[in-house]
């Protein structure tokens, strides 16, 4: 945070036009309110999940029914 009568922006070298000055400020502006993209919500249980409603393919063979009741 700059302290008040403070200028944010300094023309150090060259004899800018007013609108040259104009323009770097609109830009300065433009790039200072971009927001970050906020992170993907955090999940909040297994439960909730929905890609546990997509079951797995379907494999039929011996012992399929065996294997369809173990985890993956």
């Amino acid at each position: 945070m700059t302290a008040p009568g403070t200028p944010l922006l300094r023309i150090v070298r060259g004899n800018p036009s007013d609108a040259e000055v104009a323009a770097l400020t609109a830009v300065v502006a433009a790039a200072a309110s971009e927001r970050a993209p906020e992170p993907s919500p955090k999940r909040d249980s297994w439960w909730a999940d929905k890609a546990s409603l997509v079951r797995a393919p379907l494999s039929p063979g011996d012992g399929a029914w065996r294997a369809s009741a173990l985890p993956r």
